[in-house]
């Protein structure tokens, strides 16, 4: 059998564990098991719950928002593995001389975000904690190259940015952090696979598992050629890709009932705002739930 793994440029471990297929991470911890591996690349994370139902990939990762969306739209997807919490991955910025002092003053403000990644939950949850709404309050707007000149303008109110550009913004200087990713959510990477590859075979997601972590432990030991792979590839410069790498924990640990409990929690604001149509018991997307195809998802009544 072969083992296809997702790989996309927002899921550091995995990107990092692509990229060092020359030290063949992956194939050594697989097989033994009697399975090879091989990598599908593609650009929108928030496909992997999809792709994963399509068959097109076995195993995959992403932030905290697309395995909630995955399941709201009736894809089975199981939990396998999740990251340290990555508290300084990435901020809403606003100008430094902007009015907007809390979140609340952002009603009826324009935010500039990664619609669908992880930055939706941050900004629906730190919404939602000021009593307001992601579908009603703001307009959120996908990131675009322009997101930072737009909001140094002042055509927008507020930007999340994260990684590389965070770094390149803060250095450039002249923004002011309104929310530490943090202070909010604990903004972890998600790994995920087919609920079939996840229940009868454990043994290869644990194998999975721990290739990521020696990924993980390779770009914790080396942050600068980490930093110039990433910036050879996807752009930006290899100092700020140093800076925002030394910022993740670069850990792997187990699905814990915390962790359930924080995507249940995303998943009622999500539905509460409308960002899905329909609600989501997260617990469905664990190995043994007895759930199948499409029920992670409840039905509305």
């Amino acid at each position: 059998m072969t083992i296809t793994i997702g790989v996309h440029s927002s899921n550091p471990s995995l990107y990092h564990l692509y990229h060092l297929t020359r030290l063949g991470l992956a194939q050594e911890e697989l097989a033994p098991l009697g399975e090879s591996v091989v990598f599908h690349p593609y650009t929108n994370g928030v496909r992997t719950g999809e792709l994963l139902s399509r068959g097109v990939i076995d195993f995959g990762g992403t932030g905290s928002t697309p395995p909630v969306t995955a399941q709201a739209a009736g894809h089975d997807i199981v939990y396998t593995a999740v990251s340290a919490p990555r508290p300084e991955h990435g901020a809403l910025l606003v100008p430094e001389d902007s009015p907007v002092r809390t979140v609340a003053d952002l009603k009826g403000a324009t935010v500039h975000l990664a619609i669908g990644s992880w930055q939706t939950h941050l900004v629906a949850k730190a919404l939602d904690d000021a009593g307001l709404s992601y579908a009603d309050d703001i307009t959120a707007v996908r990131s675009t190259d322009d997101s930072e000149e737009l909001l140094r303008t002042g055509a927008i109110a507020a930007w999340v940015a994260q990684g590389a550009q965070l770094a390149a913004a803060r250095r450039t200087g002249g923004l002011r952090t309104l929310i530490r990713t943090g202070d909010v959510i604990t903004d972890r990477s998600v790994f995920f696979a087919r609920r079939d590859l996840a229940e009868s075979r454990p043994e290869v997601v644990e194998a999975l598992t721990r290739a990521l972590q020696r990924a993980d432990d390779w770009a914790a030991a080396h942050p600068r050629r980490a930093a110039e792979i990433a910036a050879a590839d996807l752009g930006g410069s290899a100092d700020d890709w140093e800076t925002a790498l030394r910022t993740l924990p670069w850990r792997i640990e187990p699905v814990t009932d915390a962790f359930v409990a924080e995507q249940q929690e995303a998943a009622d604001i999500f539905h509460r705002t409308g960002f899905i149509d329909r609600p989501v018991t997260v617990a469905h997307a664990l190995a043994g739930s007895g759930e199948g195809a499409g029920s992670g998802a409840d039905k509305a009544v």
